[in-house]
Parts: C-alpha cells; structure tokens; sequence
C-alpha cells in the first residue's frame, strides 16, 4: 500500500538507497517514431535537455511530436542508483525522477518553447506527486546541460512563477539542476504510446499561460 512505503513522500537516506548494477539495462535502437538513433553521440549541432513532468510516457510522446526534435527517449535521473531498473525507481529508494531526454535542432526549435511547452503540461507545484501519480519518482524536474541553458532554466521559472501565483497556485517545486548521469528506461518503455496507442497518459496542466520570452518564437 502507498501508505506502507514511505520512499512514496521523502528522499532516501545515504545508506537507503539500494546499489543497482554496472551494466545499462537499454540496449539502444532507434526511436519508434522519429527513427533516429536513440543513444549518443548525437551531432555537436543539437542541443540536449531533461524533463520529469510525472509519467513519462506521455511526457515523451508531447516532445516527439515538437518539430525541431531530434530524437528522445525516456530514463531516470536525479538519483544515485546507478543503471536502475523501472521497479526500483517506482519503490523509491534510487532517488530517480521519470525523465525524458529531449535532444533538439536549436535552428528549429528553441528552448524558450520547450520550457514553454514543460510548465503549461503538467504542475509543476505537487512536490513529490503528480496528479494521482504519487511518489518521489513523479516530481517535476529540468536537469540542463550546462549553465547557459540552466540561466535560462532558472528565468523561466521565475516568470512563471509570478503567472501560477496570480492564479491562485503555490510555489513552484520543480528541480532545476545541471544534468547528471541519465539513466536509459527499459525498451518497453521507449515511445510507449506509439506502441500503445491508449495507452495511461497522466499529463494534466493548471490551465495557466507561460508567455515564451520575447524573440523566442
């Protein structure tokens, strides 16, 4: 039961975090979709990005169909247990948030809108939960791939903020952070609703607008 588990409301412990393994559970292949190669490297022309905004299966399936988007897959990121599996990510005890890892063209799709397109899916104010989907590994997260990208992060949520405030929300609980490791979900896993087309998808906004920066089309 969710109430036995209380991995479901708090962060792990330093010696509660279970070890994971040494080997990546994700052979590689191509997207189901965009048919392009999964797995780095990925061209020095595209730019990379993470977003956790609950489940990822719709979450990857709202960025693939974004033009510009080169390629994404679905993963875990913000732990510490390495190369996790997806039942270990959903006891709670690997530190992980579900993620997608979105790799775009920047010439035809700007950060500005995918930001845009990340607060205005989901809320990003539910803390460890999204939804009904309750548990640390739903909270809403961007892990950025360095500090310019992190600036700009950081300036949009900041001005969101004020839009979800003027509505009535609470403060913004999303994790913002340079990247670290990103773990590769099970090919099960990857573009989930293509292969299950009604399939779950828990994505479910606040109904509030976040107004792209100015000159970021």
């Amino acid at each position: 039961m969710f109430f036995d588990n209380p991995f479901k409301t708090r962060m792990p412990r330093d010696d509660e975090y279970l070890a994971g393994r040494h080997l990546p559970i994700f052979a590689g292949g191509d997207h189901a979709v965009l048919g392009t190669d999964m797995s780095p490297p990925f061209a020095e022309t595209m730019q990379q990005i993470i977003f956790g905004l609950g489940c990822f299966w719709g979450a990857e399936r709202l960025f693939w169909t974004l033009p510009g988007v080169h390629v994404t897959a679905v993963g875990y990121a913000g732990g510490r247990t390495p190369h996790p599996t997806y039942e270990e990510v959903c006891s709670g005890q690997t530190g992980h948030t579900e993620v997608v890892l979105v790799v775009f063209d920047p010439q035809r799709q700007s950060l500005g809108n995918l930001l845009q397109t990340f607060w205005q899916a989901h809320d990003p104010t539910q803390g460890f939960r999204q939804g009904n989907d309750r548990g640390t590994q739903y909270r809403s997260a961007i892990f950025a791939t360095d500090d310019a990208q992190l600036d700009q992060v950081t300036e949009s949520a900041n001005a969101f903020q004020k839009a979800l405030t003027a509505a009535g929300f609470g403060k913004i609980t999303t994790e913002i952070a340079l990247a670290g490791d990103f773990y590769y979900a099970e090919t099960y896993h990857q573009q989930y609703l293509h292969k299950v087309p009604n399939g779950y998808c828990g994505l479910r906004g606040t109904g509030v607008a976040c107004l792209s920066p100015a000159g970021d089309d």
